[in-house]
């Protein structure tokens, strides 16, 4: 038994808003409340001194696989690379012994001087023995060079798959940028690294997320093949993963696998499928968002991923299992479809939204009213405004911009959030901090000073709440997300109150210490 004392907590319950002290025994709250009202118990006695306690961050929307993977990758972004000039350099530094392609991930354009992605010739100068795969930052699009195009077999006579876009030059040739599902064609050439390689990369993670004080995780793009991700996760958990995992499958893999059993959907599990996961359309910032208007100075509308048909398929099946249906949508157009589909449908979940739309970045006027109406769940990334600044000022302008991911429209709404990371699908090197996504939120100021819209800013203690009760709430997952007796002993030490700090300084915050079921996974 430890008692923690002599604290400033915040609970995020509402039945008990603030405590001084908390008991913690067997992993879970004992007793909370003020410590004068403490009854007498006997155990390790921790005096904080006056720090604050808050409760472990859940991150509602993350890819910890694919985060695990490109950690170990060339970083294309600031402040080590401001160029394709500079990635290619590092790219050609690039140790590929292990995998024999050349891997870098997290471009933007908008901060390259070049102003553009890079293209199969620009890599080619990486290398033109090996193939090179660079990712975009907000994971929707690739660029490789022509080895990687020739192993995947795409030349000037390959059709668009559906659902994808390969690039082309004037004379039909491919650039080497492609689009959503066209990234699938080279991506499937990729070498899988085996089973323990992962499960290793994601307990290494799991120390990197402690130290952020994320202490409950999902997975926002489960397949089976080549590798099963729930049983990753498992294996992952029994190796030193400590936070639990809210893990949601691909429609497609869904319909190919009998995965969704009893105890793989079991929510007391350390892993378990919360969800179906599918695409409605693409990014902003790569302007495969499905729109009603056109990108700036531009024709281009964006991707559409599903239909009404395959968004009522799929909610059948997750009604059946009481599971969620999680759907992808950034444009306006996207939003409409989910939200149009399932107003005439019944909800088939009591205790969370049945359905959820993951970015929700521009909801029209409508898609806002029904959404509220019906129930309908919305897991923004203020984060993507705050680092993606550039391309979003290029692709929509700044009156646009400043009224997209609006956290505060949504609760007016009465729209049950969540706020969230989508690491690592952003221009961030840091992208799975929550607080930089906390000050994101609570400020509507980039990262250059940029006013991303004060009519959307947020208080701290309502970015609190959507980071932990709300965001337990959105993934169901039981016993986290708030300080409660009987919960799990879940919880953050930081130096200093987030609601007494400077604002610009949030994301500047580092845990002391951050606890997961009761045990000291981090420590400064």
């Amino acid at each position: 038994m430890k008692i923690f004392r002599n604290a400033k907590i915040y609970t995020a319950n509402s039945e008990c808003q603030s405590a001084t002290a908390m008991v913690i025994a067997d992993g879970k709250i004992k007793w909370l409340g003020l410590e004068g009202d403490m009854p007498s118990y006997e155990g390790e006695i921790v005096d904080l001194q006056g720090k604050v306690i808050i409760p472990g961050i859940i991150d509602a929307h993350m890819h910890p696989i694919m985060l695990a993977d490109v950690l170990e990758q060339v970083a294309c972004l600031p402040p080590q690379i401001l160029s394709i000039e500079e990635m290619i350099v590092a790219l050609q530094n690039y140790d590929a012994r292990q995998r024999g392609w050349i891997l870098g991930w997290g471009y933007d354009e908008g901060k390259l001087a070049e102003k553009r992605a890079p293209l199969k010739e620009d890599l080619d100068r990486a290398s033109t023995e090996l193939p090179v795969i660079v990712m975009r930052t907000c994971g929707h699009i690739i660029s490789v060079n022509s080895k990687a195009l020739e192993i995947a077999g795409i030349t000037k006579d390959t059709s668009d798959p559906q659902g994808g876009q390969i690039d082309r030059d004037q004379n039909g040739e491919p650039t080497g940028v492609l689009r959503e599902n066209a990234r699938n064609l080279v991506l499937q050439h990729l070498p899988s690294p085996s089973e323990d390689e992962i499960v290793a990369r994601l307990v290494k993670l799991s120390h990197i997320l402690a130290s952020y004080g994320v202490t409950s995780i999902t997975e926002m793009m489960a397949t089976v093949s080549p590798l099963d991700y729930l049983s990753l996760y498992r294996k992952a958990r029994s190796k030193g993963l400590k936070q639990r995992v809210a893990v949601n499958y691909v429609w497609d893999d869904i319909q190919k696998h009998d995965l969704l059993v009893e105890e793989n959907i079991d929510r007391q599990a350390g892993a378990y499928i919360g969800g179906i996961k599918l695409f409605s359309d693409g990014s902003v910032s790569g302007r495969t968002a499905l729109v009603s208007e056109p990108f700036l100075n531009s024709t281009e509308t964006g991707i559409a991923m599903t239909t009404k048909e395959e968004l009522l398929a799929a909610s059948i099946e997750a009604r059946k299992h009481g599971i969620q249906l999680v759907v992808h949508a950034m444009g306006d157009k996207a939003i409409d479809l989910i939200v149009d589909t399932f107003y005439e449908e019944e909800a088939w979940l009591t205790d969370a939204p049945s359905v959820r739309i993951e970015h929700a970045a521009m909801p029209s006027e409508s898609a806002l009213k029904k959404a509220a109406e019906w129930g309908i769940g919305f897991v923004p990334q203020p984060i993507f405004l705050f680092c993606e600044i550039e391309s979003y000022l290029q692709n929509l302008g700044l009156e646009k911009t400043q009224t997209l991911y609006g956290v505060q429209t949504f609760l007016q709404q009465g729209i049950a959030t969540a706020l969230s990371s989508d690491a690592p699908a952003t221009s961030w090197a840091e992208a799975s901090n929550p607080f930089v996504t906390i000050q994101a939120a609570v400020t509507r100021t980039a990262y250059d000073g940029t006013d991303l819209g004060a009519a959307e800013r947020i208080s701290v203690e309502e970015a609190l709440q959507l980071y932990t009760a709300d965001a337990k709430t959105m993934i169901r997952m039981e016993k986290v997300g708030l300080l409660k007796e009987g919960y799990e002993a879940n919880f953050v030490v930081l130096a200093e109150d987030l609601r007494e700090i400077s604002q610009d300084q949030i994301m500047n915050v580092k845990p002391l210490a951050t606890y997961i079921e009761g045990e000291c996974v981090f420590k400064q």
